[in-house]
């Protein structure tokens, strides 16, 4: 090969609970620097990452390895986010990102579903919760400085 004495080695499947660490830390990695969506986290969680995070390897990892840990209610917090269609794409296409950079194979596949019909459920019922009179859409109240 001209130039590249590596090969670029083959990504492995999500098979472990060190997966789902590698996994939400690097996503959330990315979240955090996304201008768009960066903001509504930081507003939201401030300084509590590290509590965020563990609840994240938790629900992935039931979701993922048949582990059950998580315990709660995933769709409250995010019922009064001042958030709307874009958000919600935006963080599926930074989820798929980073699962693509990271894994190939079945579980890596099933992630990303998993993801398609967190997102589309949570948007859902985001939708019916406005129009049941709850948290109206808007701007985001937040600005992010470059």
């Amino acid at each position: 090969m001209l130039g590249n004495d590596r090969m670029e080695q083959p990504k492995k499947d999500i098979g472990e609970f060190s997966d789902i660490v590698t996994l939400v830390d690097r996503f959330y990695d990315e979240v955090r620097h996304d201008p768009l969506i960066g903001p509504v986290f930081e507003v939201q969680l401030g300084n509590h990452w590290e509590a965020h995070l563990d609840k994240m390897y938790r629900f992935w990892q039931g979701l993922l390895l048949d582990e059950h840990t998580y315990r709660g209610r995933p769709f409250p917090p995010h019922a009064r986010l001042p958030i709307d269609i874009q958000h919600f794409e935006r963080w599926l296409l930074l989820f798929h990102k980073t699962i693509d950079g990271l894994f190939a194979g079945e579980k890596a596949e099933e992630a990303k579903l998993r993801a398609v019909n967190i997102a589309n459920v949570f948007y859902s019922k985001l939708m019916a919760f406005r129009a049941s009179g709850g948290y109206p859409s808007g701007e985001l109240p937040i600005t992010r400085n470059p």
